[in-house]
This record gives C-alpha cells, structure tokens and sequence, in this order.
C-alpha cells in the first residue's frame, strides 16, 4: 500500500484552512510506500467505523487513484479522526467545502 502526496496539485493543511469548526469538509488520505493495505484497513475500521469492504474498496482508490476522501463531516468532527489517522502514519488532511 502507498499513501503519499503525489505533488500533481498543492493541498492545504487544515491549520492553513480558515473554515468555522462546523463547516462541511472532507478528510483525505494520501498514497504511500510504507503502510499495509490491511493496517490501513483496519484503521479505517477502527477509527472512522468503515465497515471492512468500505475499507477495502478506500484503501484500493487511494492506491490506484494516488489519494481518496474518507469521510465528509464538519470539520471539528474530522479533526480527531484525522489526528489518528495521522499518529498511525497514514498522509491525511482535511480539506473545506466551498
């Protein structure tokens, strides 16, 4: 499995993005060379509730398509799940809608 920035367009942290905590946004994980497809399955399963088929068909996308939006919510609900994804070494942001 690979989870990395692809460098084809420039992608703005969520601390670089001025959207209220309440604002609809998606979270993104990135391709890279370093993280298994089951790790990342499985924390699609335990962090964001992702049944293991919606996991594998995510983990899949982002390793074809370079990167895959996870989950869409506001973004204060994004933020944890994004740190966690984040501490299991995963490539995530959150991006705003708008």
């Amino acid at each position: 499995m690979s989870i990395y920035a692809s460098g084809q367009e420039d992608v703005l942290l969520d601390e670089d993005i001025s959207i209220g905590t309440g604002e609809p946004a998606d979270l993104i994980v990135f391709n890279d060379d370093h993280n298994t497809f089951d790790w990342v399955m499985q924390s699609f399963v335990e962090i964001l509730g992702h049944s293991s088929e919606q996991s594998e068909q995510l983990a899949l996308m982002i390793h074809l398509k370079g990167r895959a939006t996870v989950k869409s919510a506001a973004f204060n609900e994004l933020r944890p799940k994004k740190e966690a994804l984040c501490d299991r070494g995963l490539s995530a942001v959150i991006e705003g809608k708008g």
